[in-house]
């Protein structure tokens, strides 16, 4: 059995590692024991566990918080990253790091592929960016994660929920639900990103990798589904993202396609799918 050392376990995709990854062993240390950009702590961990591979679900991703403090994202984003990858290599450890869609600018109409030169709009993309390429120049066994709209249940309560709870919260509750119509990103079920994430782990191709529930989508469409699936009748009012006044600067089109996934013949489900799959998981 794989031995896991897991940062960021009670976020939503740490979560659905937790539950999915059934078969290896986790260690999943609190935050206030081992946050990444504590590398003393990490290095503790490794020693006192010595696992298999490091995954680092963590980051520090609420994007208009990272416009207003650039520092702190850099630290934990890219420089943090880069010293736990660094760790990995000399022990050599697998690392497992996950990036974002808000690399890229979305000035393209199609999705973007991992050969895409990124250019990032915001504080919170270029420390993303940053840290993929800290972890990439050491070469290491190392694999870099882009993703996009992560949604799922998670144990910490920080957050505001996901935005399929937050759409269906407003819906029952009668209030107003307005979603941009412009927005086009790849929503994606912790779930489904976790068992992606567990295939990965088992081949030796290291490297760049985009794992998406594929298929574009606007998130007023995303939300429309939603409520569909969910069997909640309300109306959502379109708007367009310059309504939508937020300090960072976000791509308009930051879909993502599975390129090199596909090419090692790991499947993602489609974004429906992922919806129908989150909402099975609530019922229950």
């Amino acid at each position: 059995m794989k031995r896991v050392l897991l940062i960021g376990g009670a976020g939503q995709l740490g979560t659905a590692i937790r539950r999915h990854w059934s078969d290896c062993r986790i260690e999943a240390p609190p935050h206030d024991e081992l946050a990444i950009e504590r590398s003393d702590a990490l290095s503790e961990a490794i020693e006192r566990f010595r696992p298999d591979a490091v995954v680092n679900a963590a980051a520090f991703h609420n994007v208009d918080l990272c416009e207003r403090e650039p520092e702190r994202a850099f630290e934990v984003n890219a420089l943090a990253v880069g010293r736990a990858a660094l760790l990995a290599r000399d022990r050599n450890i697998l690392f497992v790091t996950i990036s974002t869609d808000y690399v890229f600018d979305g000035k393209t109409k199609r999705p973007y592929t991992e050969s895409d030169a990124p250019h990032p709009l915001s504080a919170y993309g270029a420390s993303k960016l940053a840290g993929e390429y800290l972890v990439e120049r050491l070469h290491a066994r190392a694999f870099v994660v882009r993703t996009c709209g992560v949604y799922g249940e998670r144990e910490s309560s920080q957050g505001n929920g996901a935005f399929i709870d937050r759409v269906l919260a407003q819906a029952r509750a009668s209030q107003p639900i307005a979603v941009v119509t412009d927005v086009v990103a790849s929503p994606t079920f912790a779930g489904d990103l976790s068992g992606a994430l567990r295939a990965l782990i088992e081949t030796d191709a290291y490297g760049l990798y985009h794992a998406v529930n594929s298929g574009p989508v606007s998130w007023y469409d995303f939300a429309g589904e939603a409520l569909r699936a969910a069997g909640v009748t309300a109306s959502i009012e379109p708007i367009g993202a310059d309504q939508w006044k937020a300090p960072a600067t976000r791509p308009r089109f930051s879909a993502l396609e599975n390129a090199r996934l596909r090419g090692l013949g790991i499947a993602m489900p489609s974004w429906r799918d992922g919806i129908a799959a989150y909402l099975g998981l609530r019922v229950r």
